[in-house]
């Protein structure tokens, strides 16, 4: 299942919605929620997950199992 989340523009109470030449889908669900500063992501944690990812790629190795981690974190408290 593809995921598109998009902020848009309220315009006299109408959005337009422009899906991507590549979306096949004849139905598609609407959430409609209002966007808010509150969940807009620092810039230090976009860095973050995007330092994060290039080292993983460059060594998948280093990837740790979500799994294991959780018991571990566990274990210690």
């Amino acid at each position: 299942m593809e995921t598109i989340r998009k902020t848009v523009k309220v315009n006299n109470h109408k959005i337009n919605i422009t899906l991507p030449d590549d979306f096949n889908a004849d139905e598609v669900d609407v959430i409609i929620t209002p966007s808010s500063a509150e969940y807009s992501i620092p810039q230090w944690q976009i860095d973050e997950v995007r330092e994060r990812t290039i080292a993983y790629f460059k060594n998948q190795e280093i990837a740790l199992d979500f799994d294991e981690v959780m018991k571990e974190i566990e274990d210690e408290l």
